[in-house]
């Protein structure tokens, strides 16, 4: 079962080529290269359009956001996120920019729609009080109001995640 160990075996303990652990090795004992050092960059990145450009274009998907809740299109933030996505990468923003913003525009459409809602003379807050008890939520209109917020951003930041997986990247100069 186990042959002896020879007088040669414990010499080469500790050598080099004597531990065999997988294949070989590359030849000559070369060293994968080191990591690249962090540079940083005190450049601002440049974008495609205007600033104003995208602001309005921020607000006309909140609009748009609005008038889908208001019609029962309850999925568009999601559309909007993958929009976004798509465009951000042309545009060359980052996602620490539009990660919020998609955020914004998911939220303020739906809330600008439950507004609307409630202006009209529908029953938001006492619906949103019936479905809280039904959920086993404290019997207030505000969680219920929260929860379908955050609802609504969710489907927007996972559109965007989807948008961004979606788009190629830009190439390198």
């Amino acid at each position: 079962m186990t042959r002896p160990v020879s007088r040669t075996d414990i010499d080469r303990l500790g050598k080099r080529g004597s531990y065999r652990l997988g294949g070989p090795g590359p030849l000559g004992g070369t060293r994968p290269a080191p990591p690249r050092p962090f540079q940083p960059q005190f450049i601002r990145p440049q974008h495609h359009g205007s600033a104003s450009g995208w602001i309005l274009s921020a607000c006309a998907a909140a609009i748009v956001t609005a008038g889908a809740a208001v019609a029962g299109i309850w999925y568009m933030p999601f559309i909007i996120g993958v929009v976004t996505g798509v465009t951000m990468r042309w545009g060359g923003w980052r996602l620490r920019i539009t990660a919020p913003v998609v955020t914004i525009m998911s939220m303020g459409g739906w809330g600008v729609a439950l507004w609307l809602s409630a202006l009209r003379g529908l029953p938001v807050g006492a619906t949103a009080r019936t479905v809280a008890v039904v959920a086993g939520l404290p019997a207030g209109a505000v969680a219920t109001v929260a929860i379908t917020l955050a609802v609504s951003a969710a489907q927007g930041l996972a559109g965007l995640w989807l948008g961004r997986a979606l788009a190629p990247r830009p190439a390198k100069d």
